[in-house]
């Protein structure tokens, strides 16, 4: 019998409405060379207004990460969301799988948008993407917010894998293929986890959003292990905020301190107690508000860095 309803394409149906009626679109763009970005931008760039670009972590796509934030920001900030590469609309037929490429397109696609200076928070996977931004490009990134991002990882951890487990255990739980699977993901990512619900709405989630990509994602996890050394990572400069969940099961608390020793004297450091590596959006808005919104922007230099330049598009 065909299947004539999903309950995850009704949700990201319900997201792409609560986007649009929050002031932003849909727009994709061709970079060249095989590389296709998509990213939700303002209906209206506002030029008095800061520009803040929110980077999503693994999962479905930027929507389903970042709907809670959106109507709680416009109004301060012309926000971006892009789908990085391998998710939502965005995919590239280049070889690369590095954050480092990721966070090149991202500010190619900003180029593309007339964008120069930003603000940037990751979340996750999408923490690694930000700090790679601002580290490639330093004069064009204002403030940092990194939420339980393992940009640390050194070759020790690496060796134990995600959760502790090898690559590829990772790979099956960050990309599940069955409702066990799904179940095991949301025990790690939650410190209490949240009923998951019957197998027949963990496999409509799977059919929909978890099978798309799947060889490339896998790369780009493996990617994120390959030749990582604390000691090669390089330290932004960026005024950056640092929030961890004290139960991270992913990425271990340890190295939200880690990272802030790393980075020096312009990072904070905020533990949110009793949350795991998915955080509570009411608490992360807490401090995102003060750190983005109450406290004064520092001053731009405006130095324009041209990724397109950098990734040698057609």
């Amino acid at each position: 019998m065909a299947k004539c309803f999903s309950f995850t394409a009704l949700q990201d149906s319900c997201y792409r409405y609560s986007f649009s009626r929050a002031g932003l679109k849909s727009f994709a763009t061709d970079l060249g060379d095989g590389t296709v970005m998509h990213c939700w931008v303002p209906k209206t760039h506002v030029g008095s207004k800061p520009t803040l670009l929110l980077i999503h972590g693994f999962g479905a796509n930027a929507m389903w990460q970042f709907n809670h934030f959106i109507p709680q920001l416009k109004s301060t900030f012309n926000v971006y969301v892009p789908d990085l590469l391998f998710f939502g609309d965005s995919h590239t037929t280049r070889p690369e799988r590095t954050e480092a490429f990721q966070a090149q397109c991202v500010m190619a696609l900003m180029d593309a948008l007339n964008v120069t200076n930003v603000d940037l928070m990751g979340m996750s996977y999408g923490g690694f993407v930000a700090y790679s931004i601002a580290a490639q490009f330093k004069e064009r990134v204002g403030r940092v917010v990194l939420g339980c991002a393992g940009v640390c990882l050194g070759k020790k951890d690496t060796e134990k894998g995600l959760f502790q487990l090898s690559v590829d255990d990772a790979i099956n739980i960050l990309m599940p293929q069955n409702p066990d699977k799904v179940r095991e993901l949301v025990r790690l990512s939650f410190h209490k986890p949240p009923p998951t619900g019957p197998n027949c709405f963990l496999n409509d989630f799977i059919e929909v959003m978890c099978t798309e990509y799947r060889q490339e994602k896998k790369e780009l996890i493996q990617a994120l292990h390959e030749d990582r050394e604390l000691s090669n990572l390089p330290k932004i400069t960026q005024p950056t905020l640092i929030i961890w969940g004290e139960y991270d099961q992913i990425f271990p608390v340890v190295m939200a301190h880690t990272l802030k020793s790393h980075i020096g004297e312009s990072a904070e450091l905020v533990v949110i107690k009793n949350m795991g590596h998915a955080l509570k959006p009411k608490e992360m808005f807490k401090h995102m508000k003060s750190f983005l919104i109450d406290t004064p922007p520092p001053t731009k230099k405006g130095n324009c860095t041209n990724a397109h330049k950098m990734l040698n598009f057609n």
